[in-house]
């Protein structure tokens, strides 16, 4: 009888204390989403961001914004006094014509953005923004405006360098755009519309887009962060506080934000300063005038290589240090110093960054066999 009288006393004590641990649980849940306090939010918040979530940035945007700039070109433009100038049935038949009437000049103003790369007044921004500028001024975070001396401006990567007087500038940390990955978080800084100190965030969509007409030498970081007339010149930035590329092109039909941004890598950007400070100008390797052509299907049948990938050397200069290497029309040139060819943007870019002086290990398909050459690379402005 004792012994079944403790087995009851067990059982309800177990019973109780399942009671009170099943509706404990909702009690304190209900209470902790209906107060929602700061101090019970915050570590769910937190979790949650190193769980995967939205990055929190303000710390690099707050560093970032002191090394960007609002930059000022006032450009003269001449425009005809033609009343006709804009008829295109006149401009068709009498183009000639439209000196008789002369020309007047206007002050037009080009606005974008800028980088500060060196402490003692540096500036980086896209040659198009100060292109042909008769004066060129630099406004800084603090508010100062200062005019700026035009070091040099480069049409091919489409970057310029600035000199303005002043000095103890902050200025950002180089980042190896190299290793930058798709879908790796990016904050493009700038001056969109003139809204100055403006940051939008985005995400590296695509590496290395070329062909797209922006400039000679394309090796674009594409990106979804926003990016506006004004942004050119501004920087790209990753999570790490570095500068990762410079916002140069938008993609658009509307003329506004379409999700779709151009920059120039940073390792490109980096080497255009470089030579500017050190050289006063950019250098570039060259093999002499070769003009290419992509390699269709018919065209690798046609020569022998019907699984060739490549691109097909059209016309080319007899006095090109290429041409003396051996290097033909109908040649399909399939690789240059280990890097593979499969369009004409890369092996544009292989060239012109292959060390003046050196010599390129360069591999072409002709008549279906491979064959390779040695090609000396030389200053481009020496052929």
């Amino acid at each position: 009888m004792f012994r079944r009288a403790a087995v009851v006393v067990v059982f309800m004590t177990l019973g109780l204390v399942a009671g009170l641990a099943l509706t404990g649980r909702p009690r304190t849940a209900g209470k902790a989403v209906a107060a929602g306090t700061a101090a019970e939010a915050t570590p769910q918040r937190a979790v949650f961001a190193a769980g995967g979530g939205m990055p929190d940035l303000t710390a690099v945007a707050h560093r970032a914004i002191g090394s960007v700039t609002n930059i000022s070109s006032t450009q003269v433009v001449r425009t005809p006094n033609s009343p006709f100038a804009n008829d295109p049935f006149f401009r068709f038949f009498f183009n000639d014509q439209e000196d008789a009437f002369g020309y007047r000049e206007r002050r037009a103003q080009s606005l974008g953005s800028g980088v500060i790369v060196s402490p003692d007044g540096y500036v980086m921004t896209n040659t198009h923004v100060v292109a042909n500028g008769v004066e060129v001024s630099v406004t800084l975070p603090d508010k100062r405006e200062l005019r700026a001396k035009v070091v040099g401006v480069d049409e091919a990567t489409d970057i310029a360098v600035l000199k303005i007087d002043a000095g103890n500038l902050p200025t950002l940390p180089w980042g190896d755009s190299s290793k930058l990955r798709v879908a790796e978080w990016v904050l493009a800084i700038g001056n969109p519309f003139q809204l100055n100190e403006t940051v939008t965030l985005g995400i590296v969509s695509a590496l290395g887009r070329t062909s797209l007409g922006i400039s000679g030498y394309e090796d674009f970081i594409q990106t979804d962060a926003a990016i506006n007339p004004g942004n050119s010149g501004g920087a790209l930035v990753n999570t790490r506080g570095e500068l990762i590329g410079i916002n140069t092109a938008i993609f658009s039909e509307s003329g506004g934000y379409q999700g779709i941004g151009f920059a120039i890598p940073s390792n490109l950007a980096r080497r255009v300063v470089n030579d500017f400070l050190k050289y006063g100008e950019v250098r570039r390797g060259d093999i002499g005038y070769v003009e290419i052509a992509p390699l269709t299907t018919q065209e690798a049948a046609e020569l022998g290589a019907p699984d060739a990938r490549g691109v097909l050397v059209q016309r080319m200069a007899p006095r090109s240090s290429a041409y003396a290497a051996g290097l033909r029309p109908g040649d399909i040139i399939v690789s240059f110093n280990g890097t593979v060819v499969n369009d004409a943007g890369i092996l544009s870019r292989s060239i012109q960054d292959a060390a003046i002086g050196s010599t390129a290990a360069v591999e072409i398909l002709r008549d279906g066999r491979r064959i390779p050459l040695t090609i000396a690379i030389q200053r481009a402005t020496e052929q």
